[in-house]
């Protein structure tokens, strides 16, 4: 793939963004790509959790719409779409997602990082909802998961203003999940993509789902389905070996049956 990178290590998937000569842009061809990842790992019972980055110093500078010829996209609906798709798709992934975030996480390389269930940045990372210095209106699901992440006050200043922000703010605010040292980022993203990987991936797919859910239902219906998601757990093979392993005292290791 041209400018998504594909790794898997012990059960931790890592996709790149690559476009580093321009701090991660992602033109308009790999946005299929992305698609197509994101695609494939929530097929694979082997893939325990995602980790979504960028090649190099940056998260991503957004969509890179430079130099792409009409023919290369027909009509702009149909590169709309194909973000749309990409975003779809990530929201989608039943395994736990968590972004790692240096340098630039702007525009709608912003608003995939907030598609995922984590978000680990570094101390000198930036973010924001640039679309309106471009003369855009927010898209990649912004208009759907910011306000939802900061509340809508937060929200509409953020996407109306297009301001900076750094990241000890975009922890105050609830945009980064955590915020360390730029040389502890990788150590902190892979123990904690480490116990994810080493979780129970049904019981975590099930919790995730009920939380991406919980503003649709009301309580009598939150309540109902995490019944049945107790049900699932309770048949599961994972289940048992967690009962075991605490009796016994030592570690559960799970495999996803």
């Amino acid at each position: 793939m041209g400018h998504v990178q594909v790794e898997r290590s012990q059960g931790i998937v890592t996709v790149t963004l690559s476009n580093p000569g321009k701090r991660n842009a992602i033109p308009v061809g790999a946005w299929p790509e992305i698609e197509a990842a994101f695609r494939e790992v929530a097929r694979r019972r082997d893939d325990r959790c995602v980790v979504l980055t960028g090649e190099g110093d940056d998260f991503s500078s957004g969509a890179d719409v430079t130099g792409a010829a009409t023919d290369d996209i027909g009509h702009p609906l149909w590169l709309m779409r194909s973000i749309s798709a990409a975003i779809d798709a990530l929201y989608a992934l039943p395994q736990p997602v968590i972004a790692r975030v240096a340098g630039v996480c702007v525009g709608v390389g912003l608003n995939m990082a907030l598609a995922c269930d984590i978000v680990v940045a570094s101390d000198d990372s930036r973010f924001s909802e640039i679309f309106v210095r471009r003369g855009l209106s927010i898209d990649g699901g912004g208009s759907w998961s910011l306000p939802r992440t900061v509340g809508l006050l937060k929200a509409k200043e953020l996407s109306l203003l297009g301001d900076i922000i750094t990241a000890a703010e975009a922890e105050r605010i609830g945009l980064a999940s955590r915020v360390v040292p730029r040389p502890d980022l990788d150590a902190t993203v892979t123990e904690l993509a480490t116990r994810l990987a080493d979780g129970p991936p049904l019981a975590l797919s099930m919790t995730k789902r009920l939380l991406d859910n919980s503003d649709q239902l009301t309580l009598a219906q939150a309540l109902e389905a995490e019944a049945q998601a107790q049900i699932v757990n309770f048949g599961t093979q994972d289940t048992a070996e967690a009962m075991a392993a605490f009796a016994e005292g030592r570690e559960p290791r799970f495999r996803g049956s």
